[in-house]
């Protein structure tokens, strides 16, 4: 019994960073969402697999490192510090990968897959990159 006791006295905690992830993941999609000049979810919901791709590339290169501060976090206040740190490189990556590729926006909309393709893995590696820098 005491084991068990044990185990769900990390109930709270769990509750408070899980909330405080999917809240951040949610603000970090809305705010790319409006930072692209295209709708992603009318795309998707078109069956469009390009604009897919790098919206959930975006989002897989997001939680990455934000999993990374949930794992290393001394407190809820520093988890959320580095979430936005994570939110802040994401963003400014997509913002020089539209100064390399102007027509990004078109060439999703037409459903290009090699750009979309390229897009999303870039998200993914800096996702990768940002989570292994956040040890300590």
């Amino acid at each position: 019994m005491d084991v068990l006791l044990a185990s769900l006295s990390g109930i709270i905690p769990f509750a408070l960073y899980f909330a405080a992830a999917i809240a951040m993941l949610l603000i970090f999609m809305k705010i790319y969402m409006i930072m692209t000049p295209h709708d992603e979810m009318a795309l998707i919901k078109e069956n469009n697999v390009a604009a897919s791709l790098v919206l959930s590339g975006a989002f897989l290169g997001f939680s990455l490192p934000l999993a990374s501060a949930a794992a290393n976090s001394l407190s809820i206040v520093d988890f959320i510090v580095w979430g936005i740190i994570a939110c802040i490189a994401q963003l400014i990556v997509y913002q020089i990968f539209r100064r390399f590729y102007p027509k990004i926006t078109s060439r999703i909309e037409s459903g290009e897959m090699a750009i979309s393709t390229k897009l999303a893995t870039i998200s993914v590696t800096v996702g990768l990159l940002n989570a292994a820098c956040i040890t300590y």
